[in-house]
């Protein structure tokens, strides 16, 4: 579920008050469009949702059985520090997140697939389009 921006809100807001108090709906002035949207920082509540531990590819299941008993890896890469710049996963300190591939059957390279793991015991992320989204894994289903 997305939750609207502030603006769309108070806008909502505002027509509801109108509605209510005056018993006529308000007309709202149009937005002008907020310069470089795009670069705009989302909150990672939006971005990150869930998924079932069991709608995972195998090969996630396999990276996780590995994570899970500290390897061995099969990408030197693997284990690598996930700087998470874009602040999609919940804000940590450097460090925090690591990195691993999960395999993609008859890709040439490494693929776009990884499971980024915190410290905490389970706090794993599956992304499947190379960190544009992340889905916080669900071990209890």
């Amino acid at each position: 579920m997305t939750t609207p921006h502030r603006s769309a809100r108070f806008a909502a807001l505002v027509a509801l008050a109108s509605t209510l108090l005056l018993g006529a709906p308000a007309v709202a002035a149009p937005q002008a469009a907020a310069p470089h949207a795009a670069s705009v920082s989302v909150p990672a509540e939006k971005i990150v949702g869930d998924i079932c531990h069991s709608d995972l590819p195998s090969q996630a299941h396999d990276t996780i059985r590995l994570i899970e008993s500290g390897g061995p890896f099969p990408y030197p890469k693997d284990g690598t520090v996930f700087s998470n710049r874009e602040n999609v996963l919940p804000k940590q300190a450097r460090g925090y997140y690591h990195e691993y591939t999960v395999k993609t059957p008859g890709s040439p390279d490494r693929g776009a697939r990884r499971i980024v793991a915190g410290q905490k015991t389970r706090e794993d992320y599956y992304t499947a389009d190379h960190y544009r989204t992340f889905d916080r894994v669900d071990f209890s289903c």
